[in-house]
This record gives structure tokens, sequence and C-alpha cells, in this order.
């Protein structure tokens, strides 16, 4: 009897971790933090998922790039966020080609399939609101479709169907994690502690009022036409209305916030590692520090309880 129970227990296989990567927009940063907080405890992930801008920093982890992308995202500037931005409004505010071209020049783009640990994005056909997963080809095209914010980044058309931001509808890919063959799924939600906050989208007014100003008055000019006459009978000291951008920002908010709790009720994740970033805006992308900071704050937290589930899993 014992020395059948010794055999049961040298064959029993380990638990395949899944990581599932949320979005967030420049909150997304912290998923360096958690990536690196999770391996200095010693809990290296199976296979990768991400939606959005989880998607761009699981790519860069899974491709073993993650060191010289933490490098670049810790060097980013108010400057080089706003020349990323390439502002106009056909099929988005930002069409995201500069993005894609300091990928494929600082990156190696391999397909999915030749990367050396499993690896999927999460995606949303416009025209039927179907989830997608990309599992194959050029990993930056996937992550490109992944991002594509409606309003704010252009779609991208992939075998003849036009997608946009997997956070529509899987926000945090938990499903897509199991779907991938793993057995136990820590999730990273970015936005469990953002509504209620203060509407802010634009980057932060640390940077240069030149160029905060230039920025804005892209912007100012390719909304013009979609904003309403100013009313003659409007009263001065009526409340100040958020702008455009700070409403389609807190609408993705909500949204994300109401899906993820849908999609994960019914489907929890084993774990939930839960950055606090409500201070961070939606084009915060030059605050790369202290994203990644609240990243590893927040494995740091959630320690006790992923040692306790994997302990249980062995």
């Amino acid at each position: 009897m014992s020395t059948q129970r010794t055999q049961r227990t040298s064959t029993r296989r380990k638990p395949r971790i899944g990581l599932a990567l949320g979005s967030g927009s420049a909150r997304g940063w912290a998923h360096v933090g958690v990536i690196r907080a999770l391996e200095s405890a010693g809990i290296r992930p199976d296979l990768v998922c991400g939606t959005s801008i989880g998607a761009l920093v699981g790519a860069a982890y899974v491709a073993g790039e993650l060191a010289a992308f933490e490098q670049w995202l810790v060097g980013l500037g108010i400057r080089d966020v706003l020349g990323l931005l390439d502002v106009r409004m056909s099929g988005g505010m930002i069409k995201g080609e500069r993005l894609v071209k300091f990928l494929n020049k600082h990156f190696i783009d391999r397909p999915i399939e030749e990367l050396p640990m499993p690896f999927g994005a999460v995606a949303t056909a416009l025209d039927t609101g179907t989830e997608v997963w990309l599992r194959e080809g050029s990993t930056i095209e996937a992550v490109r479709a992944s991002i594509a914010l409606p309003a704010l980044f252009r779609p991208v058309v992939h075998e003849g169907r036009v997608l946009v931001d997997g956070a529509l509808v899987n926000p945090v890919p938990v499903s897509l994690a199991r779907a991938m063959g793993a057995d136990l799924v820590i999730a990273v939600d970015l936005s469990s502690d953002v509504l209620g906050r203060r509407l802010r989208a634009e980057p932060e007014a640390e940077a240069p009022a030149a160029e905060i100003s230039e920025w804005r008055r892209k912007l100012q000019e390719r909304l013009s036409t979609l904003m309403p006459a100013k009313e003659d009978d409007d009263e001065d000291d009526a409340p100040r209305l958020p702008s455009i951008l700070e409403v389609v920002a807190t609408s993705i908010n909500i949204m994300q916030v109401r899906v993820t709790r849908s999609r994960m009720a019914g489907d929890p994740p084993d774990a939930i590692v839960s950055p606090r970033l409500s201070h961070l805006g939606l084009l915060d992308f030059h605050r790369a520090k202290e994203a990644i900071e609240a990243g590893e704050f927040a494995v740091q937290s959630a320690l006790p309880s992923l040692n306790a589930l994997l302990k249980r899993a062995r």
C-alpha cells in the first residue's frame, strides 16, 4: 500500500500556472511590477495571456524582452508619450502606427506559436461583438489588435475582420488562460479601484506646458466638429462638464469594471492581484515607475494567499 501511495505521489503532475493580464491603458505598466515580484517570489507562470495593455506587457515578457521593455518604460517622458500619439479622427483619435513602428524597431516580432512560452491575446470583432483569441501569427499584430481601444486607437483588419480592444468583452482573460491549459489562474485586475475617482484622461500636467498645449490644440481641432455649440443661456457658475476625452476614459472604466465583475463571477480565477492605480489617468504612460511599484506592492500583499494556493495545489 505504501509503495502504491509513493508511486502516485511521484507521478502527480505539477499544476500549470496561467497569468491573465488585464486591460487598463497606462495603468498597465503595473503588470511589469507584478511579473517581477512573482518571479522574485519563485512563482513563474507556464503560460500568459492578456487583454489590451496586458497583451502588450505579456508579449514582451513571453518573448524574453521584459528587461529591455521596462528600461524603455521607465525612461519615457511626456515628450515621448505625446510623440507616440499620432492624433487624428479617422477610425480613432490615435492611429497607433508610431507605437507599432517603435515596437518593430526595438523588439523582434516572432510568430506567437514560436514564442518560448504559450501566449494569447484577446480582441473583439467590431461587426459581431465576438471575442477573438489570437494564438498564432505576428505577435505585434496581435498586440496591436488587442490594444485598439475604440474612439482612441484605429481598429485593425486581421484576416478579413475588423478588430478592436478585447476589453469590450473580456478585460481580464481568465477564460482564455483556462482554455490554454492552466490549472491555476492568477488574474491581474487593474480597474478594481477606479470608479468614483476624479475624471481625468489627459497626461498629468507635470509636463512642459508647451507640449501639453500643442497636444490639446491638435485634439481640440479634431474634436471641434463633434462638440455641440455653446448655449447662450449657459450659466457661468454651472458645474464644469467633463471633456469628451474624460467622458470616454470614464465610460471605458465603467465598462471594464462591470464586464470584469460579470466575467470573473462566472469564471473566477484562483487568485487575484489588484494594484491600486486610480491616481493614474488614461494617458499617463510616462508615469511607469509609479505603476510598476504599485504592481510590486500588490503582489507582496497577495503573497500569503498565493503561496497557500500553490501549496494546496502541489
